[in-house]
């Protein structure tokens, strides 16, 4: 085509098609909920096909893990700073509220976590290895899968049925969390 600019120009091919493909899956997801996008929706904001989507990507799976795997990056840094000086039980409690809170302060997370939400997508963010890795680490709950779901499951509820105030959730937090076997 004469005179058409390459949508990928610029840089390393694969990195600018998943960073925009992903760039638009989030916008999306934000704006839609998980569960109402689509690959089609996702390839024409993005502004490519499906095949280059599914080529770069995977498709809607893959890229729900690895937008969550990437913001969740971000609050485990905050998390990790703020827990630095904990140990044993104490540690798991000040991560489960720490994350609570650095979500809350992160407008896009907040929303993305609280907005549009089905028994789909949180089986999805429930089950995500990528949620569940960090979980095991910042806490250092018992590593094993099962133990790291629960943490997550805790962290969403807190999310999506706060209680009054921080005050009542450390309160909570700390007497049903803290009894949880930890890696000292």
């Amino acid at each position: 085509m004469a005179g058409s600019v390459d949508w990928l120009a610029g840089g390393d091919r694969r990195t600018i098609a998943v960073d925009r493909i992903e760039r638009a899956a989030m916008a999306l997801f934000l704006e839609q909920g998980i569960d109402k996008v689509t690959v089609d929706g996702i390839a024409a904001a993005a502004g490519c096909s499906r095949a280059t989507l599914y080529r770069y990507c995977g498709g809607k799976t893959q890229l729900v893990h690895s937008v969550l795997a990437k913001a969740a990056a971000t609050v485990a840094e905050r998390v990790a700073a703020a827990i630095e000086p904990f140990q044993g039980s104490r540690r798991l409690v000040e991560a489960v509220l720490a994350a609570v809170a650095a979500i809350r302060a992160d407008p896009t997370l907040a929303q993305w976590l609280t907005r549009h939400r089905s028994a789909a997508t949180d089986e999805l963010l429930s089950t995500a290895p990528e949620l569940g890795k960090i979980a095991s680490t910042l806490t250092r709950i018992a590593p094993d899968a099962e133990a790291a779901q629960w943490i997550v499951r805790i962290v969403l509820a807190l999310l999506s049925w706060p209680l009054p105030d921080s005050t009542a959730e450390r309160r909570m937090v700390e007497r049903f969390v803290a009894p949880a076997p930890v890696n000292r």
